[in-house]
């Protein structure tokens, strides 16, 4: 059987909390540094050979921010036709305005033949933001909607591949 406590003896003492408070500091100081580490870039960062290519177009494209080849905004492989601005009436019983400019993203191979069917775009253009309702116009996210259906129609009358992408300058309704 058991025996009684005595007077001498104590109680078994509590496990101390101290590993389970070196564990939680030294869990958090590991977390932070594998965060450091992937966040800066030492861990799953960019390779050598991406490095020095970003290095060799800097070079050639004569600074970060500077002229670069034919692509004009130290992109190479990149030039932009800029379109016309053009103000459209609306069909709406209001008398508004909508005031759009907007250049295309194309290859410098591509660009003479694009300036070429400049007024082509511009028509397309035109005939199709005169067919837009002001209720379109109104929702927030009308503007990316819009440039997505006239890139397409853009790349159609282009041709495909010669158009990469629509930069709109200014959409502006009055």
């Amino acid at each position: 059987m058991a025996e009684p406590a005595t007077e001498g003896e104590e109680a078994p003492k509590k496990k101390s909390k101290l590993p389970i408070l070196i564990g939680l500091v030294l869990m958090l100081l590991l977390g932070g540094g594998a965060f450091y580490a992937m966040y800066s870039g030492l861990i799953f960062g960019s390779s050598e050979p991406a490095a020095e290519g970003e290095a060799a177009a800097t070079a050639e494209g004569g600074g970060e921010h500077g002229e670069g080849g034919e692509g004009g905004a130290g992109l190479p492989g990149v030039a932009f036709v800029a379109l016309d601005p053009m103000v459209i009436s609306l069909n709406d019983a209001k008398a508004r305005h909508l005031r759009f400019s907007a250049q295309l993203e194309v290859a410098p191979a591509h660009q003479a033949e694009v300036e070429a069917l400049k007024p082509r775009v511009m028509d397309v253009l035109n005939g199709f933001l005169r067919a837009v309702e002001m209720k379109d116009l109104e929702d927030p996210s009308a503007l990316l909607r819009l440039r997505a259906q006239m890139l397409r129609r853009v790349q159609i009358v282009v041709g495909e591949g010669k158009v990469n992408d629509l930069l709109i300058v200014e959409f502006v309704m009055n």
